[in-house]
């Protein structure tokens, strides 16, 4: 039972972990004993953020730069990530990209960008690191998703479009993994203040004041605050969790 939430001996990959809420989850694993890796486009700003991990938690970074729109790199991080740590026990599909536009102005390449990035790739970093979390006796993956997984927006067909699919990756890889002793689950984040949430706020007149006073807790949430419900699904505390999208957003999702 004391181990039920602990992380030690594990590595835990973060795709997008460098920034937002994929650093608040690195942080999170980090703090419950995890060994992080940090895959993600930008070499310095990961550096910054695995530096800052290894000063508060003594625990081992590796940064991996990866575009997880390309197939081969995908392979190349996860070869990297065995040759250099050794094993795999937890993968956070974190990456993800947005193009706000209405269906009528979208191009069909940025429908097919924000596919990669969001849906695709999720679905190729689960495939490759599979077989290592098999090699160990199971594992777990996180796939974040989004309210939009549940609701619509004007100007989000293509983000919302591959969150719903997260959510469908999700249920599809649980079944087919259970017997592997390896669990997937998905996590819909709220309107949490990031960097994209903040471009957000920007290009969308007024969001900032509508989102708290549509949501039950009246503020945007952190990254921080997705650390908890991450923490709990990578570790031994949710073994007979699998297929489920859990939204982490102050009860927007549940309010009228």
């Amino acid at each position: 039972m004391k181990d039920m939430f602990s992380l030690k001996g594990k590595v835990a990959i973060v795709t997008g972990g460098n920034g937002g809420i994929g650093q608040g989850i690195a942080r999170g694993f980090a703090s419950v004993g995890g060994d992080i890796v940090i895959a993600a486009r930008n070499k310095e700003k990961s550096a910054k953020a695995g530096e800052g991990i290894r000063k508060d938690f003594g625990v081992k970074v590796l940064e991996v730069e990866v575009d997880v729109r390309q197939e081969k790199q995908i392979q190349a991080m996860v070869q990297k990530v065995l040759d250099t740590l050794g094993r795999i026990d937890v993968l956070v599909n974190n990456a993800g990209t947005n193009i706000r536009k209405l269906p009528q102005d979208l191009l069909s390449s940025e429908y097919d960008e924000v596919l990669e990035v969001n849906l695709r790739s999720a679905f190729l970093t689960s495939k490759y690191a599979y077989p290592a979390m098999k090699k160990v006796g199971g594992g777990k993956i996180i796939n974040i998703g989004s309210m939009t997984s549940i609701f619509g927006g004007d100007k989000l067909l293509a983000y919302g479009t591959s969150k719903g699919g997260i959510v469908a990756m999700t249920r599809a890889m649980a079944v087919a993994w259970a017997k592997e002793n390896i669990q997937v689950n998905a996590i819909l984040p709220g309107w949490i203040d990031t960097e994209m949430t903040r471009r957000a706020r920007v290009e969308l007149v007024g969001l900032s004041e509508k989102i708290p006073a549509r949501t039950p807790v009246g503020r945007w949430g952190t990254p921080e605050e997705l650390a908890g419900t991450a923490i709990y699904l990578a570790t031994a505390a949710s073994n007979f969790i699998t297929g489920v999208a859990l939204p982490v957003d102050g009860g927007y999702s549940v309010s009228i």
